[in-house]
């Protein structure tokens, strides 16, 4: 009966890990993350977005991304039910706001140059 029982408490700690990994990965899918590089010679300062090319919201980069340096950011889950199809724009520290461009940010391994 002790066996049987020790086999229970192990089968269900086992399922109990399976369905923790299983949700984890769920969790981790939500998650639209996409990376950034700066190929100027200024400091990007502000990262702009909109869905519709008029209204911008932005990325919180800190202190920005250097020249030379390539970031990882990722989509608040507000912003889940939003198109892909996004209208982006950087910032650099001498003021200087570059052209909006429309990227498609449910692209797999997506990079953004500027």
């Amino acid at each position: 009966m002790k066996l049987q029982n020790r086999l229970t408490k192990a089968a269900l700690l086992a399922g109990a890990f399976v369905v923790t990994a299983l949700f984890s990965s769920v969790a981790l899918a939500d998650d639209y993350s996409f990376k950034v590089h700066n190929n100027t010679k200024d400091v990007i300062t502000k990262l702009l977005v909109s869905e519709d090319g008029e209204k911008y919201g932005y990325f919180d980069i800190g202190d920005g991304i250097k020249p030379g340096e390539t970031e990882t950011l990722v989509w608040d889950k507000a912003t889940n039910s939003q198109s892909c199809h996004q209208w982006f724009k950087a910032v650099w520290a001498n003021g200087e706001e570059g052209k909006p461009v429309q990227f498609n940010f449910c692209e797999k391994d997506l990079t953004l140059e500027f």
